[in-house]
């Protein structure tokens, strides 16, 4: 096959401009993309290796109007070591650096009296100006050099949830949180380079152009969290453990149809940037923690009764204030029976032989499956590091009992991320979502990434989120504190919850400790905010409505006029 003249050139021109093409690129990337990367390369030419001049991603937040709000980053500075054979006078030394930062004598005497010791450090985090200082003394054996560390601009803002670094021998990495999740987006390696999306296209041109690389995984991450979403929930669980004193307090505030997670907060909390003496604390036990979740499961054994046609709202049962099953007594919270009533009371007045009639209504293998699609026991997904999975086994019993005490959220133990979005399903026409803290990674190689999150699952009928949703307003306006915290311009749906909590010791509940919960979400038939609360062991104190109605209702408010949620009714 022969080529005419006019289409050599053109083959010719074509590869030039290619090449071309190939080495803009590679100059933008340098000039733009990697001039922070090669400023730094040239920086550690004169500073001592350390582990301080490590790089690593950014963590951001995002606010109402979509700006980025830095939750994690690094932050620059100095840090000064003497070399104690150089140093003329120790005494005239001290007494010059002690005037420009805090100095220890006692420490520093011991430093510079190590004379078979070439390095010895004395200072760290300085700031620019003490640096220029200390380098304009031009003292013998004194060196100042450049570090970096891990900064949080928001001090304990989500600090559960940010995570932390710390070393685990000579590593240092993630160990917690979002740190520890997308450890591996975050990290970097230092003195490479990065992929970029022409030696992508191009590989084979990419790994001659691009000799050193890493992976592509490099970026910072954008998460969900809106930052004074996430200080007002905050706020409120704190003035919640200042009133009732809990061991244990959290709360979600989460976006029922998309799981995108706008607050997630736990208490006691802690400020990543700070030293750390209190290990037990560093967890999040909002998803790393199971509970039994007491009567805010009511409304979940109420949608699968509606759901599978074995009740419908008027469907009536004698309430006789107890049950004998399999042996075992069955009472309301009060032990009193109400007679004949129908199914709204179940949920206005929190009946546990009302929902043990649901459970019968529908049977073991009904309740089973309705229970585990709303994804009871599995874990939810969501991007946090050490999730757990409920504990469901009872629901694989052959006894009766055990179905009874499930429909109000006794004998089976969830985790409250995983309560939070079973009980999304509920609002937003029957879906299963996956909560979660990320949406976006924004790539070193210029590229943003949205992170693509699992579709939603359909666990029960559009009309079934309708009729729980309806009645769980009527809870509100009527049942709630007799009605008076309902809104008069908003539909809101929400139940609480109080559980007995289990004395590990012996096995048995305890007769004066509770856990309580409370969930609700608004607008009430098209939700866009689901706020979950729970409390271990408030003092003084049995139900749920009395501690956390007022918070809930708080925090409820606040996110109307924040986002500017036009009334419903």
């Amino acid at each position: 096959m022969s080529f005419s003249p006019l289409s050599r050139i053109r083959l010719v021109s074509f590869g030039f401009l290619l090449v071309a093409l190939l080495f803009l690129a590679r100059l933008f990337f340098l000039q733009v993309v990697k001039t922070s990367d090669y400023s730094d390369l040239a920086d550690r030419q004169y500073i001592q290796p350390s582990n301080r001049s490590f790089d690593r991603g950014n963590i951001f937040f995002t606010n109402q109007d979509q700006t980025l709000f830095s939750a994690a980053t690094l932050k620059q500075g100095f840090f000064v070591a003497i070399n104690p054979e150089k140093i003329k006078s120790a005494t005239s030394t001290y007494a010059q650096l002690s005037k420009i930062f805090p100095l220890d004598a006692e420490s520093f005497s011991k430093k510079a009296a190590k004379s078979d010791d070439p390095y010895e450090e004395i200072a760290n985090r300085l700031d620019q100006n003490a640096a220029d200082q200390i380098t304009a003394l031009k003292l013998s054996g004194v060196s100042v050099y450049k570090e970096r560390w891990r900064f949080y601009p928001g001090g304990s803002l989500a600090g559960n949830t940010i995570g932390l670094l710390a070393y685990q021998g000579d590593d240092y990495a993630g160990r917690y949180g979002l740190e520890r999740e997308y450890d591996s987006t975050l990290s970097r390696s230092e003195g490479q380079s990065f992929v970029n999306y022409f030696a992508e296209i191009f590989l084979s041109v990419g790994e001659s152009l691009f000799a050193k690389k890493q992976s592509p995984q490099a970026g910072d991450i954008v998460t969900t969290i809106e930052p004074t979403v996430q200080s007002t929930l905050e706020k409120v669980l704190a003035n919640t453990k200042e009133e009732w004193h809990p061991d244990l307090l959290g709360g979600v505030i989460m976006n029922p149809k998309t799981g995108e997670i706008y607050a997630l907060a736990i208490n006691p909390a802690y400020d990543p940037g700070a030293k750390q003496d209190n290990i037990s604390i560093l967890n999040n036990p909002l998803v790393d923690r199971v509970y039994e979740m007491g009567s805010i499961i009511k409304p979940l054994t109420m949608a699968a009764g509606l759901d599978a046609g074995v009740i419908t709202p008027q469907t009536t049962y004698d309430d006789k204030g107890f049950l004998i099953i399999n042996g075992s007594k069955v009472s309301n919270y009060d032990g009193r029976a109400r007679g004949i009533i129908p199914m709204q009371e179940i949920l206005n007045q929190s009946l546990n032989v009302g929902a043990s009639f649901v459970a019968g209504k529908l049977g073991h293998t009904q309740m089973r499956n309705y229970f585990l699609n709303y994804g009871l026991g599995e874990p939810t997904g969501i991007d946090l590091p050490e999730e757990v999975s409920g504990l469901v086994k009872n629901l694989s019993s052959p006894r009766d009992v055990e179905y009874a005490t499930a429909s109000f959220g006794q004998g089976i133990a969830i985790s409250p991320i995983e309560t939070a979005r079973a009980l999304a399903s509920l609002g937003n026409g029957g879906l299963l979502v996956t909560p979660h803290l990320v949406k976006e990674i924004q790539y070193t190689t210029g590229l943003d990434q949205t992170v693509t999150i699992p579709p939603p699952r359909q666990i029960l009928k559009a009309s079934t989120s309708d009729e729980i949703t309806r009645m769980l307003v009527t809870v509100v306006d009527k049942a709630l504190a007799n009605g008076s915290v309902s809104l008069p311009h908003y539909r809101i749906a929400a139940k609480t919850g109080t559980a007995q909590i289990v004395d590990p010791a012996t096995g048995k509940y305890y007769p004066d400790r509770y856990l309580h919960s409370f969930f609700g979400y608004f607008p009430a038939y098209e939700p866009r905010f689901i706020i979950f609360l729970y409390m271990v062991y408030p003092k003084n104190v049995n139900y749920a409505s009395q501690t956390l109605t007022a918070p809930f209702m708080d925090l409820t408010k606040f996110l109307l006029s924040y986002y500017q949620v036009p009334p419903d009714r």
